[in-house]
């Protein structure tokens, strides 16, 4: 089960339909937890997801629309007594905001939350899902943005595997060993890419932008503004749909996920209309409560 399901889609005010962020990434046996805003707990509830299964937690920024929900989210991990650790990353220099949220309130604190800080130009660690990389983004208050790389690997081709009378233990021998007498993996094996995901929340284009959405399977990316606040946008650190539709289709993206939606727009078809003159993949216009599955393997 790889998928996203969206929990809120709103930018800095809440709507009657669209909740503050909230986005939770199912990669297998991993689910990691976005940009928790205000009332994620309870969006969480109304998509059917508990919060027993995560074990990472990513916060882009710190301002209220994406962090607020953090203090809820981490105190009913706790009280449904989570067994297993969950890490929060969010940017170093926010660690005074972070201190406050983690215990916003009193509560009984018997849950394992680990931090761990993004900083500096580059912030990588190893995960069971792949790689989780953080890169600083360009916004009115330190913002990183996140990439999940899952690593390239081989997959066997019984065919080629019969050809070399390899079967049962053997084959597993070679996968370990990479070479089984005369016979290599990559004679009886074929190449499995792995897949990307990619965030980016609250930023006006820069570099990292493209970097993070590099070859994305699926790139989840604001579009906060339409084409004709493009210097409003500019001015406040924000993208517009048609300029996450150009990162999209530049970067190679197969799936492309626009959300955070300014209040003042009525009509949100607009935003998929002026992504969609940039972009011709597959383009979703984020709703809450929506799940979009992590397109199949290329």
């Amino acid at each position: 089960m790889r998928e996203l399901v969206v929990l809120g889609t709103a930018s800095q005010v809440p709507t009657r339909h669209r909740n503050h962020n909230g986005y939770v990434l199912r990669w297998d046996e991993e689910a990691i937890l976005f940009d928790p805003g205000e009332g994620t707990q309870r969006q969480m509830l109304m998509a059917g997801l508990a919060v027993t299964p995560l074990k990472r937690i990513c916060i882009t920024h710190f301002h209220g629309d994406h962090s607020l929900g953090l203090p809820g989210v981490l105190q009913r991990i706790s009280l449904d007594k989570v067994q297993h650790p969950v890490t929060v990353h969010y940017p170093a220099e926010g660690q005074e905001f972070y201190d406050r949220l983690r215990h916003a309130t009193s509560y009984w604190d018997n849950a394992d939350i680990r931090a761990a800080p993004a900083g500096g130009a580059i912030f990588e660690t190893e995960t069971p899902a792949g790689r989780l990389t953080a890169l600083p983004l360009s916004h009115s208050l330190p913002t990183y943005g996140y990439r999940l790389a899952e690593p390239d690997t081989r997959r066997m081709v019984a065919a080629k595997l019969a050809d070399h009378g390899i079967a049962g233990p053997a084959v597993g021998e070679l996968q370990r060993t990479g070479r089984l007498g005369d016979v290599t993996l990559e004679q009886v094996s074929e190449p499995r890419p792995g897949q990307t995901f990619a965030f980016v929340m609250d930023t006006g284009l820069c570099d990292n932008v493209y970097a993070l959405a590099d070859g994305a399977d699926l790139l989840v990316i604001e579009s906060t503004f339409l084409d004709e606040d493009a210097e409003l946008a500019a001015m406040v650190g924000h993208l517009t749909a048609a300029q996450a539709g150009k990162v999209a289709a530049e970067s190679g993206v197969r799936t492309l996920v626009l959300t955070h939606f300014s209040q003042r727009y009525p009509d949100a078809d607009l935003f998929r209309e002026q992504a969609g003159r940039h972009f011709d993949g597959d383009l979703v216009l984020a709703e809450d409560l929506m799940r979009v599955p992590v397109p199949p393997r290329r």
